[in-house]
């Protein structure tokens, strides 16, 4: 990979950062994390959360923007 797009992917990647963090901050994913599937368990001070359901989202999500990017490589 040649400099020149090496610097095009980084500058991408900060942008989509930029975006995510804008969404989060304006409480667009105020759903991620509260799925069925998310085990939350709540007993006097004891607090207990198994986001099971977000994190197979997660990797499915991952998984297809690695396989966007081997397959443009």
């Amino acid at each position: 990979m040649d400099p020149r797009s090496l610097g095009l992917v980084i500058v991408i990647l900060g942008v989509l950062l930029i975006v995510i963090g804008g969404l989060v901050a304006v409480g667009a994913f105020g759903w991620f994390g509260r799925l069925p599937g998310d085990i939350r368990i709540e007993t006097g001070s004891t607090r207990i959360y198994i986001p099971i359901t977000t994190m197979l989202l997660l990797s499915l999500g991952l998984s297809l923007l690695a396989a966007i990017f081997r397959r443009f490589q």
